[in-house]
């Protein structure tokens, strides 16, 4: 019996938060003093845009100029270096040229500064000496035990009313709100905090991490699941460093807040040259999305979604369902909305005759009631506000969509405030608990907030957005409805004998493909479902094993060269006789012959032939960040034409297992389709979690394909009918 390592350690959840790390970046965050070194009385200078920003936020704490070349600078009193300070400085914010840098580091370690915030750029996105720089500083300040955010940053934000701290070089400040951001871009950081103050989206904070030689989003992640002031948490990353620990943290954090992803750099190239295909199939963004699956984190697709999506679960309760109401004034729109709800699998269900009824006792006779409601072009203020109030207290729904298009820039007003009266009616009773979006098609009339008692109504321009934030709310809800699992820890496979096969064949032939013999070996170690079957290196070897196995047979070329066996005819099906046997092995030989490749020949492998049964597949490529990564999809000859895979990052859990089985989109199959009978879902469950701990037990397997592998009916297992593995140092 070899034992698993559980690499989330003993625990049922996720390791606890290392309060001790999160201690220290409260300097960031509510400091009392914060020195600006730097700060210069050029008017344009980053040091001196900075200091106007904490002046115009209206800093609660202490703000301290450090110019060797000036007595002040924006009226407050300067001192010439960060020694010369009398009194404590919490947070030291550096914009001073790269070179000083390291100099600058020793004077904060000197006076005692916890935190700093370095915005200088010129380090390692430079490359050569800039890279160099940037080592020197990682380990001057861990030598000081200085937290740093930064370098080449934007700054940082705290929203706090009691704080109100900007150490940006922007004036632009956002909404107070429940929104934290992170971003790894400077760039991209100030789009949010400029687009949050046109959304009305509220923050709580924003940090711009920089080249994040200390700080990471991680550290962020963990301060923000502790932060009473923050409900929902936003990144933007162009990487992710530490796929292992990321997981562990945004599953915990996940729990409590919903984390929101944007993520660059979605394309990559090279897969054409895969061998096998699981690693066709998988690229670098399809591990960042299976990561994401694992521990909840909604990921958006573009900076629109991205805002809102902060809008939509900031400021609504989650949807308790998918049935959803369309309220609208008209009916292009309003289809629109009902199909992008469909296209996210919600539904917009008829409503009930009682709630037709009360709709259109006050509705014009022209208006449709069925759902989506459309209420006309010139419906009152009144009309607005019952609607909305009958629609949002309808037991048949669980979310209500209203969609507004301006037909006379004076309707606007009434509608709006029949809008805004009507959620509060229906707050008040049933519709407490329900979340209503709003798409305002207005010109002219873009920028109108919708608050009801404290309540912002997200806000969107186009009919289609309000689907996908719902869709993507119910995900997740339903992620956190799910229990906790630990990775499983023992199982009755042989990971010695695995290792041993996988170093002698790297000792005797290198990096390469796996025999025939030495897969089917590997797998059994594993206990994992082979098709029986035995290789063959001649004709009357294989007439051998074919009568003891029993007619018809399959006979397959084995080969550690050739890997498409179909691509050289090398697969031999339904054979009845001892006769045929010799015929497909003399045709396979031939054929390899004909192809100038006689040695590629390793014999044959006979197998009896399964009848019967669903073609799936199941895989591992090794990505060089996440690890290995865990395929599984409808399989044969179709796999990279079709692309139904769900991938997973190891090591599975059983919900991991479970999930990539029934969000193929051929599932159906699987449960049984025109008479078919269902097949045993548990079992491949099970080859899926032996993968899982074959792979990242033995690091040495680059790559692992098992196509076909037969699913049989419900109770009779499956079978693994073809397999190859590659090993790499």
């Amino acid at each position: 019996m070899s034992e698993y390592t559980n690499p989330f350690g003993m625990a049922e959840m996720p390791p606890s938060p290392d309060r001790s790390a999160t201690r220290s970046l409260k300097p960031f965050f509510c400091p009392r003093s914060v020195a600006v070194i730097g700060a210069s009385r050029d008017p344009d200078g980053i040091g001196h845009r900075i200091l106007l920003s904490l002046l115009s936020s209206r800093f609660s704490g202490t703000i301290v100029p450090v110019n060797p070349h000036a007595t002040d600078v924006a009226g407050l009193k300067a001192f010439p270096s960060l020694t010369a300070v009398p009194g404590p400085v919490d947070l030291a914010i550096v914009a001073v040229p790269p070179q000083l840098v390291l100099s600058v580091i020793d004077e904060c370690a000197a006076h005692h500064v916890q935190a700093v915030i370095l915005i200088t750029a010129g380090f390692a996105e430079t490359g050569g000496a800039g890279r160099s720089l940037e080592q020197q500083l990682q380990e001057r300040v861990r030598r000081h035990g200085i937290r740093l955010i930064g370098p080449n940053c934007f700054g940082l934000m705290n929203l706090d009313p009691a704080v109100r701290l900007n150490a940006t070089y922007t004036p632009a400040i956002p909404p107070v709100g429940r929104v934290a951001i992170a971003s790894e871009s400077g760039g991209m950081g100030l789009a949010v905090v400029t687009a949050a103050r046109r959304l009305h989206l509220g923050l709580s904070s924003f940090v711009s991490v920089g080249n994040h030689v200390d700080v990471s989003v991680l550290d962020l992640l963990e301060y923000w699941e502790q932060d009473e002031s923050t409900d929902v948490i936003l990144l933007y990353l162009e990487t992710i460093v530490d796929p292992l620990r990321f997981r562990q943290i945004a599953e915990r954090v996940g729990q409590e807040k919903p984390i929101v992803v944007l993520k660059a750099g979605r394309t990559s190239a090279g897969q054409s040259a895969a061998g096998s295909h699981t690693a066709a199939l998988a690229t670098n963004d399809t591990a960042v999305d299976a990561l994401f699956a694992q521990c909840g984190v909604i990921r958006a697709q573009t900076l629109e979604e991205f805002l809102s999506l902060a809008t939509g679960l900031s400021s609504q309760p989650m949807p308790h369902g998918r049935r959803i109401g369309i309220l609208t004034n008209s009916g292009g729109p309003g289809v629109l909305c009902a199909d992008s709800c469909a296209a996210e699998g919600l539904t917009v269900p008829e409503l009930s005759n009682l709630t037709q009824s009360a709709l259109a006792a006050f509705l014009p006779p022209t208006a449709a009631l069925s759902n989506p409601v459309d209420v006309i072009g010139f419906a009152t203020e009144d009309q607005h506000a019952k609607a909305v109030e009958t629609m949002l207290t309808a037991d048949i729904l669980d979310a209500l969509i209203i969609v507004h298009v301006s037909v006379r820039p004076e309707d606007n007003p009434p509608v709006a405030a029949g809008i805004v009266r009507g959620i509060r009616a229906a707050r008040r009773t049933s519709g407490k608990q329900k979340p209503v979006y709003l798409c305002w098609m207005a010109e002219g009339d873009l920028d109108r907030t919708f608050t009801v008692d404290g309540e912002t109504i997200p806000t969107y321009p186009h009919p289609e957005i309000p689907a996908r934030i719902i869709n993507r709310a119910i995900r997740y809800e339903a992620w956190k409805q799910q229990p906790l699992e630990p990775v499983p820890r023992d199982s009755d496979a042989d990971l010695n004998n695995a290792h041993a096969i996988c170093a002698t064949a790297l000792a005797d032939r290198g990096p390469g493909w796996l025999t025939t013999q030495e897969t089917r070996a590997l797998l059994a170690t594993m206990n994992l479902p082979l098709a029986q079957g035995g290789i063959a290196a001649t004709a009357e070897e294989a007439v051998k094993v074919a009568r003891e196995l029993g007619y018809p047979v399959v006979v397959k070329l084995a080969s550690h060269t050739i890997l498409h066996k179909t691509e050289i005819d090398g697969v031999r099906l339904n054979l009845t006789d001892e006769q045929a046997v010799r015929d497909a092995f003399e045709a396979i030989r031939a054929r390899l012959a004909q192809k100038g490749k006689p040695d590629a020949m390793e014999g044959v492998l006979v197998q009896p032939l399964i009848s019967g049964g669903v073609e799936v597949m199941a895989g591992m490529t090794r990505d060089p960040l996440f690890g290995p990564l865990i395929a599984f999809g409808l399989g044969g000859i179709h796999v990279e034409i079709l692309g139904d895979v769900q991938f997973r990052v190891a090591p599975l859990t059983g919900g991991d297992a479970a999930q990539m089985v029934r969000e193929i989109q051929g599932y159906r199959l699987l449960q049984g389709y025109r008479g078919k009978p269902a097949v045993d879902i548990g079992a491949m469950e099970e080859v899926l979690l032996r993968i899982s701990r074959l792979v990242e037990t033995i690091p040495e397997i680059e790559e692992l394909d098992l196509n076909p592998i037969i699913a049989l009916p419900a109770g009779q297992g499956c079978k693994i009918v073809d397999a190859r593995i590659k090993v790499a140092d």
